[in-house]
């Protein structure tokens, strides 16, 4: 009974902070460590530490995935290489470099469990980047932030218990880069796997309550026999998450995506919040640990403010390379776009032409795939390289890619699997402590001030262009007007269309019929279903060749989607 009271005052104290964070203008994520820390403050409260377990196992994987099916998977692929950067080399070179920091700076704590240390509060946090999207930057440098604090937990985790099996006496360098490499490797096979097996058993899968209570099991059938394998389970939620984002448009209904989109925002905002809320919450277990082993907080707090400082840093100086490196590969890829542009060009003559001035085929309808193929790549390359050069990364979006490297729930939970027998464990974990909530408080609270003073305030809020938008509502009326000319279109029961149904569709694609309970009302509330999974069958073709962004392809998919449903409740009424 007093667990459950506890977790319904938990939850509606997360609804109300969240709430009155949006009125404030502050981020709900920080208003919940402010009111955990004043709880845990209160002389009433018994103080807990919450066991590792119940985050790493019960709280990242659903939050992992649920970041991971709303992420832009085609500007994630384009920004792939500087993400994983960030995620693994990044993560190692800090880790190293403050592994020496706390050798020295604690007596007998030894090298291997200083990189242990700096392996817990090296990397950011993926619940801490809910915060950065609400400061409406480039899509890009959040999609950067959002990718590298989903991928770098493996990298954390994994140098982790490769530190702690040296101070055990156990370290090999070649045994932690395989071990290392399984467990990427393990999770992206498993993390395919079941993401692949969600699609088509959820497809199958009529029963909308089932299909829902479903689909909260992924990230553990993700995540568990990962982990069983001796890989990252938290990988591969991320990867079964992807997987479900770009499949869910080919794979799912419209009352399933819909009903995905609203269940896993509520367990998003509940998981996020009660996590931020236990991080106040444990403030004083910590400091009252920490107390017990050392004679006050000054040497803690300086270790923690000086390790911050030294991670910015780090962070500052890698950052700064790679909006370099960013500068010269512009240079190249201009170069690259004038010679793919041509090869475009190139290639649509060749499949205009009844003969193709290439080498002879002896299959002709082989050698028109694989034509057809090569434009596709080819067409693919171009918007990338597009995309480049329309969102270029500057100084600016450095500084804000460094600021809003937070640290959260992961270095918390991280710090506390240390062993039990570790020499300063109780400090250890209130540098970790202290590190997590200085950074989330400092640096959180500040961003919206820097991005501010940078000038960058809403450069990114408008995610679809509306040139955009209107392009690719162009091709989907092209879709269903191509559509309504095929020999094969008939009605749900097998029988043709009446006359002149058609011709009033096709120049009414858009627009909804009389209200009349006619059959030839009712035939044209068929027709416009069939002509909306015409369209969305177009949408799901140019999603893969990078033309449009992830944002205007989800866009018109969720207005498809809303006509459907609407039109579908309208023929139900009408059978009814």
């Amino acid at each position: 009974m007093e667990i459950l009271l506890v977790a319904v005052i938990a939850i509606v104290t997360i609804a109300i902070t969240t709430a009155l964070g949006q009125k404030l203008g502050v981020a709900g994520p920080l208003l919940l460590v402010g009111v955990g820390l004043a709880i845990a403050l209160m002389p009433f409260f018994p103080g807990f530490v919450v066991d590792p377990e119940w985050i790493l196992v019960g709280v990242l994987p659903p939050l992992l995935y649920s970041s991971a099916v709303s992420l832009p998977a085609i500007e994630f692929r384009r920004d792939f290489r500087p993400i994983a950067g960030l995620s693994v080399l990044l993560v190692v070179v800090s880790a190293v470099i403050l592994g020496f920091f706390f050798a020295w700076a604690i007596p007998g704590l030894g090298l291997a469990m200083g990189i242990a240390l700096g392996a817990i509060v090296s990397p950011t946090d993926a619940v801490a980047t809910s915060i950065v999207k609400k400061l409406g930057i480039s899509p890009r440098v959040v999609t950067m932030l959002e990718g590298e604090s989903l991928l770098n937990d493996a990298t954390s985790l994994v140098l982790l218990r490769t530190a702690i099996a040296a101070v055990a006496g156990g370290f090999s360098f070649g045994f932690a880069i395989g071990s290392f490499a399984w467990a990427v490797l393990s999770a992206l096979i498993v993390g395919a796997l079941v993401g692949f097996i969600n699609l088509r058993v959820r497809g199958w899968l009529a029963h909308s309550a089932a299909n829902t209570a479903l689909s909260f099991m992924v990230p553990f059938a993700a995540y568990l026999p990962t982990e069983a394998l001796g890989g990252s389970g938290l990988v591969a939620a991320v990867v079964a998450g992807i997987i479900t984002g770009q499949g869910a448009a080919r794979w799912f209904t419209p009352d399933q995506r819909l009903s995905d989109a609203l269940n896993w925002r509520t367990v998003e905002l509940v998981l996020e919040g009660g996590v931020f809320l236990l991080i106040g919450l444990d403030l004083k277990e910590v400091v009252r640990a920490n107390l017990e082993e050392n004679d006050g907080l000054w040497h803690g707090t300086w270790l923690a403010l000086s390790t911050l400082g030294i991670v910015l840093a780090v962070r500052a100086a890698y950052v700064a390379i790679l909006i370099w490196q960013q500068g010269r590969r512009a240079k190249r890829w201009q170069h690259g776009h004038t010679r793919l542009t041509e090869l475009s060009a190139h290639l649509d003559r060749v499949a205009s032409e009844e003969s193709p001035p290439l080498r002879p085929a002896n299959d002709p309808e082989r050698h028109k795939r694989r034509v057809s193929l090569l434009r596709r790549r080819v067409t693919s390359a171009v918007a990338d390289l597009d995309y480049y050069r329309a969102t270029p990364l500057g100084w600016k979006h450095g500084s804000v890619i460094v600021w809003a490297g937070m640290r959260g729930v992961v270095t918390l939970a991280a710090a506390q699997t240390l062993p039990s027998d570790a020499e300063h464990r109780a400090l250890l974990i209130f540098v970790a402590f202290l590190v997590a909530v200085g950074s989330l408080l400092v640096q959180g609270l500040s961003l919206p001030a820097v991005v501010r003073m940078l000038k960058m305030e809403g450069s990114g809020a408008t995610y679809v262009s509306r040139e955009e938008q209107t392009r690719l509502d162009d091709e989907l009326r092209r879709a269903a007007v191509t559509a309504l000319s095929s020999p094969t279109l008939l009605r749900p029961n097998g029988t043709e269309y009446s006359p002149g149904v058609i011709d009033r569709a096709g120049s009414r694609i858009t627009e909804p019929p009389d209200d009349d309970a006619s059959a030839l009302a009712h035939e044209m509330l068929e027709l416009r279903v069939q002509l909306i999974e015409a369209m969305r069958t177009r949408l799901n073709t140019v999603s893969t060749d990078g033309t449009f962004s992830t944002a205007a392809l989800r866009h018109a998919l969720a207005e498809l989607d809303a006509d459907q449903l609407s039109l579908e409740l309208r023929i139900y009424d009408e059978e009814e």
